[in-house]
């Protein structure tokens, strides 16, 4: 599922040879803290507080050195759809990362907790594509190029101390991506719409969050428009064969060692994902 393709440019005007010092450092900070599985000051300091350009310069320059590593991109992912997520990170507009294909995990699967730093979950819809997105200013279009949507959980994480974020360091940060799980075998939009999903989301049997489709920008599919807008205007359209993690339908919550996740998005099923105990996984 998902197709894998070279990297472009995440940003406009991206400068290639001549990346300068301070993308270099940011990638630097956040390369280091991944590794090391310890978080790091925010990247805002080098980057600035509000240039989403050299934010996105340093996501792809990260993406670059995955890719080089042998990591394969399968879609994207588009964050901070939901005001409540927004409200939570202090930001007010989304922001899209990239998928790796070592992200995905099958329903029900032990996720390492070794591999994260600070994880969060949250439940969402997402869309696997069987056509190329060429005019998102088409709203027919954008749905047409879904084949089927799923339940999934994406488990969010962040390489900057404290979930101290502004929009600058979750951008260049990934879109502050983890790892995710989809669920079900996948229903297609002539069964039912985006919008009116219904979301609850539980820790061992207790809800922990809850919402709707109308919470991700109005409609999921207005998340996807969104993402294909600006995927075609950074010269990269999304494709058939991509994964896209449309945002979330509620408040994020935090994950530990040994939890059990489950959500059930309605009429798309249940996902539910699984935690190492501590010390494994690393």
């Amino acid at each position: 599922m998902g197709a894998a393709r070279a990297v472009r440019p995440a940003g406009p005007g991206l400068p290639g040879a001549a990346m300068t010092a301070h993308i270099e450092k940011a990638a630097a900070r956040l390369h280091e803290a991944a590794l090391t599985g310890t978080p790091c000051d925010p990247v805002a300091d080098l980057l600035g507080p509000t240039d989403i350009d050299a934010a996105y310069r340093t996501q792809r320059l990260l993406t670059e050195r995955r890719v080089a590593a042998g990591a394969r991109i399968i879609g994207r992912k588009i964050g901070l759809t939901s005001e409540a997520v927004q409200r939570q990170v202090g930001v007010d507009r989304p922001d899209f990362g990239v998928l790796f294909d070592d992200m995905r995990f099958e329903d029900g699967q032990e996720i390492p907790i070794g591999r994260l730093l600070q994880p969060k979950a949250e439940a969402e819809v997402a869309f696997l594509l069987e056509r190329d997105i060429t005019d998102a200013q088409d709203a027919a279009a954008v749905r047409a190029a879904v084949a089927l949507a799923f339940p999934a959980l994406e488990i969010v994480d962040s390489r900057v101390a404290d979930w101290r974020i502004g929009i600058t360091d979750t951008v260049a940060d990934n879109a502050s991506s983890g790892v995710f799980v989809l669920g079900g075998t996948g229903l297609p939009l002539d069964r039912f719409e985006p919008a009116h999903v219904v979301m609850r989301m539980s820790r061992d049997g207790e809800t922990i969050s809850s919402g709707t489709g109308r919470a991700c920008l109005g409609d999921p599919l207005n998340a996807l428009a969104w993402l294909a807008a600006t995927a075609i205007e950074l010269g990269d359209p999304l494709r058939a064969g991509d994964l896209v993690l449309s945002g979330a339908l509620g408040p994020m919550v935090a994950v530990a060692a040994g939890d059990r996740i489950e959500a059930e998005i309605t009429p798309l099923g249940p996902v539910t994902a699984l935690f190492s105990t501590k010390g494994e996984g690393a």
